[in-house]
């Protein structure tokens, strides 16, 4: 969904024609691209965001035309993790460094996505919690951008899957270690949010509910994350999978 059209992560005249152009479709739920919750939250340099007034009202502008057209808008928050500052798809997916206009990306561990990624700066538990407050405010942007339905993005080996997933996550404080410390960030994320917005506003949450490796997340613990999801409010599990490891072999039919 990302459509890399963003500058300084303002939607624009081509996030409305393209968003809005659905809801004239038909569409009873028009769902945004990731924006992200932070600066280096970002895939790449022209992803959206929603962590500023300016980015606020330009989005309030594409609510407004969905919504007059029949359709729910939703927006998914997101931050990149350690998959943050690449090049943009039809270019490449290289990492760019700050002196080229890119950032220093963090993450669950100091373990790189790929060699062509950047190793990411370990987070601390400060940072952590900062990280879950910026899910915060950006979520009560979106109620005040006209957002009727906000989803946490947690998949694709963006940052809280690189928290619950294994394979990415080496930590041995609260955040790492067994199931229960690893889905800490995810839950704690969406606890937040989910109190943070009005009751009658739906919170999805969005998972890669398969590793598809050997010694990674599994559909089982998938299960086990939905369960304490619903537990604490969260309306609806948004399933997709991998993104968090090369080498994974989907079978498809």
């Amino acid at each position: 969904m990302c459509q890399y059209s963003s500058v300084d992560g303002l939607p624009n005249d081509w996030h409305l024609t393209h968003l809005v152009s659905r809801a004239v479709g038909g569409a009873g739920l028009v769902m945004t691209e990731a924006a992200a919750v932070e600066a280096i939250g970002r895939i790449s340099a022209e992803d959206a965001g929603i962590w500023n007034d300016a980015q606020t009202a330009a989005w309030a502008r594409i609510t407004q035309q969905i919504t007059a057209h029949g359709a729910v808008p939703g927006i998914q928050l997101a931050h990149a993790g350690r998959k943050a500052s690449t090049e943009v798809p039809w270019v490449g997916h290289d990492y760019i460094p700050p002196d080229r206009g890119g950032w220093q990306p963090v993450g669950a561990s100091a373990i790189p996505f790929a060699g062509n990624y950047a190793t990411p700066t370990e987070l601390t538990i400060e940072q952590i919690h900062a990280i879950r407050g910026r899910f915060v405010e950006s979520a009560l942007r979106a109620v005040d951008a006209g957002f009727k339905l906000i989803e946490v993005h947690a998949a694709h080996g963006y940052l809280l899957h690189s928290f619950y997933s294994p394979l990415a996550n080496r930590r041995t404080d609260a955040y790492g270690g067994d199931f229960d410390n690893r889905v800490r960030f995810t839950l704690e994320t969406a606890s937040a949010v989910r109190s943070a917005v009005p009751d009658s506003l739906p919170v999805w949450v969005r998972l890669s509910t398969t590793d598809w490796l050997e010694g990674g997340w599994t559909v089982d613990d998938s299960v086990q994350l939905a369960r304490r999801l619903k537990d604490i409010g969260i309306d609806a599990i948004d399933c997709s999978s991998g993104g968090n490891a090369l080498g994974a072999k989907i079978p498809v039919g």
